[in-house]
């Protein structure tokens, strides 16, 4: 039974409350970069050849401004709302690390990771060509605590810079943020595994400048240098270990880069298990058998995550191996998008490629899963058997994850099993007919027995002879599900009313630019509901098909990752 916000218990009306929940086992039981100052004091790029975290103090916003918290987040964690106005509250979720009392440490924690794509290790982000300066460079993680029973990490999105930030600003932009603090709430609504929102704070006394586009730009790249004020949005998450830190770890063991490596990489294995996976995993176990207890489990939650991005729309975008968290949540709110008018290789990152496409996401998280298990193989070197079961594990992803797909496609029909000629015929009809994916899914959801019912989500008219191949598909359809309203009851509760509609959101972000919060408040409370019909004065502004002229519109249709 799910507890509902206001039958939650309160842990924290206080700040002082609040701090007193603080615990931090991240700090406790791995280790620093020995070579980091103590004082958190380290914001210039460099090298980190060893240890799991770096301290680092955020960097403050001068006259932080309060945007937006999370309602249904502060009642999950036992948190008063007013704190999100509350002066303590404000300047430690807006950077100011001196705000920190209690059970909290005065600083945060910054962690280095490594990249792969599509399973070529690469060091060339890296600007010292080693791999040692890849990692959190404006993320910094800044509590983490049991609020309500659960552990809970707290990280800054735009906290400054950190050892790992290239050169750049370690800032992130208003438009970024409120893109970020949307949508893992939405995506938490949809009930797709996610990282959570907390709170967003902005500047505008601090202006960031990056890439973006005119107004009207049809240009596929930015083309003109924006203003944006600075913010910091809060992200909250079990963990925030990633693939590509079991990596980082991983390599490092292989490479023998020093005498600590082997051990560092199970010191982070075993973190990862005792924060993501302990409640499936019997911590009396050998290690040995919880590690391949870990493939196996890591590798039914991604399989699943995929699965539920594809039933509601969502791309990742950039789903390397940093951006796949090791806890099978959806982690990166960069370059994601969702799909609204239907197209197997809808991309809205600029820089993403077909190969991290929509339907291609399957394809990406094999690949991230294989190196997942690789960074594995290190600590079962001197165990044939286990290295065996371990390549088993693996092969069994493919497997898997076509399970997982078939299942969603079933329920998101309404029918009692996958029927793959149906589901392709489907597809093709879907992309004939140009339709957009919620809406078209959303009206099959009511049982239609004629094309005309389903032609609102079309983009262009239908003919008379794609209308025959429709309706000899929809009774085909039919004669397979049981019952009507059963059926159709079943269908809208994966099949989401309304979704995220870029050219909705633009707004949202510009007026808050100038303190004008109101769209997103409009959007938190539409976003909190998905799969209930808004009321008719939403509908008319959020569930219809994207007007043509942004189609093709720079920073709406498509986007760098400008953030």
């Amino acid at each position: 039974m799910v507890t509902s916000a206001f039958e939650r218990p309160v842990s924290a009306t206080t700040f002082e409350e609040f701090a007193q929940l603080a615990d931090y086992s991240l700090l406790d039981s791995l280790r620093p970069d020995p070579e980091a100052r103590p004082d958190g004091d380290d914001h210039r790029p460099r090298q980190v050849f060893s240890g799991h975290y770096v301290p680092v103090t955020p960097t403050p916003l001068p006259q932080p401004e309060y945007v937006a918290h999370s309602s249904d987040l502060f009642a999950e964690l036992g948190l008063s709302e007013a704190l999100a106005h509350d002066d303590s509250f404000r300047r430690l979720f807006s950077g100011d690390s001196s705000a920190a009392s209690g059970a909290m440490r005065p600083h945060g924690w910054a962690t280095g990771y490594a990249l792969s794509i599509y399973g070529t290790e690469y060091t060339q982000q890296c600007p010292f060509g080693t791999g040692n300066g890849y990692g959190d460079g404006r993320a910094i993680s800044i509590v983490e605590g049991v609020f309500n029973g659960q552990r809970w990490e707290m990280q800054l999105k735009g906290g400054g810079p950190t050892p790992y930030c290239r050169g750049a600003d370690g800032r992130a932009v208003l438009r970024s943020s409120v893109r970020e603090f949307l949508a893992q709430e939405f995506m938490q609504a949809l009930g797709v595994p996610t990282s959570r929102s907390l709170t967003l704070y902005m500047s505008r006394a601090e202006g960031v400048r990056r890439p973006w586009y005119s107004e009207g730009s049809r240009s596929f790249d930015p083309d003109v240098m924006m203003n944006n004020p600075a913010a910091i949005t809060t992200r909250v998450a079990p963990s925030f270990l990633r693939v590509g830190q079991l990596e980082l770890f991983a390599r490092r063991a292989r490479s023998q880069a020093h005498a600590n490596a082997l051990g560092e990489l199970q010191l982070i294995a075993e973190h990862l298990i005792a924060r993501n996976y302990r409640s499936e995993i019997n911590a009396a176990l050998p290690f040995t058998a919880q590690v391949l207890e870990l493939a196996r489990l890591f590798r039914g939650r991604l399989t699943a995550l995929v699965a539920n991005w594809m039933r509601v729309g969502y791309c990742q975008g950039n789903f390397n191996s940093d951006n796949c968290a090791a806890g099978g949540y959806t982690l990166d709110y960069g370059p994601f998008g969702f799909c609204e008018l239907f197209d197997p290789r809808f991309q809205p990152w600029t820089g993403g490629g077909e190969h991290f496409c929509f339907f291609n996401q399957p394809a990406a998280a094999e690949v991230n899963y294989g190196m997942f298990v690789k960074s594995l193989r290190p600590l079962l070197e001197d165990d044939n058997a286990a290295l065996e079961e371990l390549d088993a594990i693996q092969a069994g992803f493919a497997e898997a994850m076509a399970q997982a797909l078939e299942t969603m496609w079933a329920s998101k029909l309404g029918l009692p099993s996958y029927d793959p000629e149906l589901i392709q015929e489907l597809l093709q009809l879907l992309v004939s007919s140009r339709a957009d994916y919620t809406i078209f899914f959303r009206r099959l959801s009511a049982i239609p027995e004629s094309v005309e019912e389903l032609k609102p989500s079309f983009y262009v008219p239908s003919e008379e002879d794609l209308d025959q191949r429709w309706l000899g598909w929809l009774q085909r359809w039919r004669a397979q599900i049981g019952n009507p309203e059963e059926t159709s009851t079943a269908m809208q509760r994966v099949n989401p009313a309304i979704t995220w509609r870029e050219w909705l959101i633009a707004p949202a972000y510009e007026q808050a630019a100038t303190g004008d919060f109101s769209l997103i408040r409009e959007l938190q409370a539409l976003f909190r509901d998905p799969y209930s019909t808004p009321a008719a004065e939403l509908a008319v502004r959020y569930d219809q098909l994207k007007p043509r002229e942004f189609f093709n519109a720079g920073g709406v249709s498509h986007y760098s990752c400008s953030s």
